[in-house]
């Protein structure tokens, strides 16, 4: 009986938990929703230019590397 209740107890509480987390939980209104999605798209940007940078510092110094060679 114990053994069981060391997996049921858990589960339990986990069910509790997200029965919580879905009451607090609620629906973004429209200005939420575009704050939230301009900023999703400005990291998106940033990483993009991120990595072009990182990419086209990187290609003459890998083309040194192994042209060396």
């Amino acid at each position: 009986m114990d053994a069981i209740d060391s997996v049921v107890d858990p589960l339990r509480e986990f069910a509790k938990d997200s029965v919580r987390l879905v009451k607090r939980c609620h629906k973004p209104d429209r200005k939420e929703f575009t704050k939230v999605a301009f900023r999703t798209a400005i990291g998106f940007v940033v990483m993009g230019f991120v990595g072009f940078f990182v990419k086209l510092i990187f290609i003459p110094i890998n083309n040194i590397i192994v042209g060396s060679v």
